[in-house]
């Protein structure tokens, strides 16, 4: 039998009549994306300056363009720029980045907690850091190297008795014993320049806090002092200040909400500040803490996502390269 022919006959069912659609000029739908904010070649013949300018105008292209130009004018008008920050900072291998920024006078204050002192503290006595967890778990000996635990519980319990932070402490102590690779420490060198670096720790969540030598009492008092130094910091952030927070996903979100509530409530005019979180993902609490949130305090919040080991490097070479022209 052979088939119809079905290909003369059209469909059984109807289609909608388009013989009354109304349209529109393009010059009065108005566009989201022009031609003048496209992505420019320029960074070819002009290096970072023209990458910046290069940058399109659009979504993350201007958000990039705006962080760095808010650095750069905050530093001149001798506003903040706080950077708090996450671990993998410090094993992503950007503590070069980090201590030049403070050379150069771009970061004012720092914060970090108890795993980015840990590894900054392996990195600047060992030169390693990073451990294979999996390994150490089988073995049962994850987390247990001696030399680690002996040198932050000593240093941590040496500070609490001498009135000092935590942050302060360990910088100290590794100036003073000569770290071998002192010179790509961030706690070291934050230390050395003066400027203060807090270290805000949760019991139980480093490894240290393992060993018999550790003192849950010394490590509260040295954090919460640095706690208060965080937020002594962070009351003159108002009118063109910067906080940044890189790659802390939960700790320092929490304790940057805690001292801008804190500054607030004793009477700081916290509005006009610009938060950054950078991260390789966009996670929720620091979206709220420090994206979201400081929309309250009259100030703005950025997301920049991508890897710390380039996106970092770039906002810091390029802030510089702005600064130094």
């Amino acid at each position: 039998m052979q088939p119809e022919d079905w290909r003369s006959k059209g469909s059984r069912y109807r289609e909608v009549d388009l013989s009354g659609l109304r349209t529109c000029s393009i010059a009065e739908r108005g566009s989201k994306v022009q031609v003048e904010n496209f992505a420019s070649a320029r960074p070819l013949r002009e290096g970072l300056s023209g990458f910046l300018a290069g940058l399109p105008r659009i979504l993350a292209g201007d958000d990039f363009r705006a962080v760095v130009e808010a650095i750069v004018r905050a530093r001149k008008q001798d506003k903040p720029v706080i950077m708090a920050f996450g671990a993998h900072v410090i094993k992503c291998g950007l503590s070069p980045v980090v201590i030049e920024l403070l050379e150069q006078g771009v970061l004012t204050a720092l914060a970090t907690h108890g795993a980015g002192a840990l590894h900054d503290c392996e990195i600047a006595l060992f030169g390693e850091t990073s451990e294979d967890v999996e390994a150490g778990l089988e073995t049962g000996l994850f987390g247990l190297a001696r030399e680690t635990a002996a040198f932050l519980n000593e240093t941590v319990s040496w500070g609490a008795q001498g009135g000092l932070g935590l942050g302060e402490c360990l910088g100290r102590r590794l100036e003073e014993v000569n770290a071998p690779y002192a010179e790509v420490s961030v706690l070291a060198a934050a230390y050395r320049l003066g400027r203060p670096l807090t270290v805000h720790v949760a019991l139980g969540t480093d490894i240290v806090h393992m060993h018999p030598n550790c003192s849950g009492a010394a490590y509260g008092e040295t954090s919460l002092r640095d706690f208060r130094i965080l937020t002594q910091a962070l009351t003159d952030l108002g009118a063109g200040g910067v906080l940044l927070n890189v790659g802390s996903a939960v700790i320092l979100p929490e304790v940057l909400l805690k001292a801008l509530t804190l500054a607030k409530n004793l009477g700081h005019d916290l509005s006009g500040f610009l938060s950054v979180n950078l991260d390789f993902l966009r996670h929720y609490r620091p979206h709220q803490q420090v994206v979201h949130r400081v929309q309250h305090l009259s100030s703005q919040g950025i997301a920049l996502t991508g890897h710390h080991e380039i996106l970092l490097p770039l906002i810091a070479w390029t802030v510089l390269e702005q600064m130094n022209r």
